[in-house]
């Protein structure tokens, strides 16, 4: 994919940081690597835009580092997917983390950016759907500040559509970081041993 293929899901990424900064600064929030981590909650991703954005951060990192993510990566699946029928979070650390910071910030998905706020999604011909927040916010002692995130949604489905639509993409996908990852490592493997 070339890189002006990603400008758009980056300019959305901005966006979507922007209003997250901006809503947790009206809360006084600092998000600040407290004991209830997101980067050991268990997140799906669901857009090829996002997975292809996501690994091209990847591939440009350092091969020993590539190597250690890919290797916490494996273990991260052994664990999680042990039992196909039980899939639930054991609060393992995101492979892309290491000492607590991502070491794909700048590439992490919008669950990744969205995430620990209050806020609302709107559904059609009903109420909007509601979000807590994380615990460390303690938010539920303070009023509600609006914070919709319809609007990034709604853009990142019509980037997606684009995207799919480029590259002739079908199906569905629902992947964690680390499946990400050792989908991209096996499918490169293939791609050098056609080769």
């Amino acid at each position: 994919m070339m890189t002006k293929s990603f400008k758009p899901i980056t300019a959305l990424y901005r966006e979507m940081d922007s209003a997250w900064d901006l809503i947790a600064q009206q809360y006084d929030f600092r998000c600040s690597g407290c004991t209830d981590n997101c980067c050991q909650s268990l997140f799906f991703h669901h857009t090829f835009i996002e997975k292809a954005y996501f690994l091209a951060g990847f591939n440009a990192l350092d091969p020993e580092l590539k190597k250690n993510i890919l290797h916490r990566a494996t273990i991260y699946c052994n664990k999680t997917f042990q039992k196909e029928s039980q899939i639930e979070s054991l609060k393992i650390m995101c492979p892309a983390n290491e000492k607590g910071l991502c070491l794909l910030y700048e590439h992490r998905p919008m669950i990744c950016r969205l995430h620990g706020l209050p806020h609302e999604l709107s559904r059609s011909g009903g109420p909007p759907m509601r979000g807590a927040g994380c615990d460390a916010g303690e938010f539920d002692t303070m009023p509600y500040t609006p914070f919709d995130r319809t609007p990034y949604y709604r853009e990142m489905a019509r980037l997606e559509m684009d995207y799919r639509k480029i590259f002739n993409l079908r199906g569905k996908i629902k992947q964690t970081i680390a499946q990400m990852l050792l989908d991209n490592f096996t499918e490169t493997e293939e791609n050098h041993g056609r080769t």
